[in-house]
């Protein structure tokens, strides 16, 4: 069962599991929270955003068509305020920043940054709590490109810990997943309500340094 942490008439927010990816991928016969879900509620739902298989935390889906047209229109004008926590490599000097670098994928399937090619990409953030030799930071995309926090804090010297992707793979390897997760979506509903929604993060909690 995959955790509901809120739901209405239109809306369905979960606690999305680390590991599962959001839609179908090259395997269709793979489980999926899309497919679990539907299982679940016996009934079509539709995707309004993805995060990343290796990421945990609020995932929202739409109920209806008309729905899912209202809050892809949300994201598109960027009234969708999404927050993630990120437990980083070194320690982040800045209190608080922004990262305004355009991205592109490249022919791996890894994204970077690239000046000319790239696609305008923002990334806030606010550090939480400095340790030795990491930094807990709070993440705030306000584009939503593909792992976008995740090469915007590795762009800066900061790799997310436990990222296969982007880092010393050597270094990351030491850990059992990726950081990263998303703890919060706010957003209105089509009749103007501020719609709050919050996941708990034990992953990261538990793998703070003492």
């Amino acid at each position: 069962m995959i955790p509901v942490l809120y739901e209405d008439d239109d809306v369905l927010a979960v606690d999305k599991p680390a590991g599962i990816a959001s839609i179908p991928e090259r395997d269709h016969a793979k489980d999926t929270v899309l497919s679990l879900l539907e299982k679940q509620t016996g009934r079509k739902l539709f995707v309004v955003h993805r995060l990343d298989k290796e990421v945990d935390g609020v995932m929202l889906f739409a109920r209806t068509a008309e729905a899912h047209r209202y809050l892809n229109e949300e994201f598109f004008n960027r009234n969708v305020v999404k927050t993630y926590l990120a437990l980083v490599h070194g320690t982040v000097q800045e209190d608080k920043g922004e990262i305004d670098r355009p991205i592109r994928q490249f022919g791996s399937g890894r994204m970077g940054v690239d000046e000319k090619k790239g696609k305008p990409s923002l990334t806030k953030y606010e550090v939480v709590k400095r340790f030795n030799d990491r930094t807990l930071v709070r993440a705030y995309p306000v584009t939503g490109r593909r792992h976008q926090i995740r090469v915007h804090l590795y762009h800066i010297g900061h790799p997310i810990v436990g990222d296969q992707h982007y880092g010393d793979k050597n270094v990351q390897k030491n850990f059992p997943r990726l950081m990263l997760h998303a703890e919060r979506i706010q957003f209105k509903n089509s009749e103007g309500k501020e719609i709050v929604v919050e996941s708990p993060s034990e992953c990261i909690s538990c793998a703070l340094p003492g």
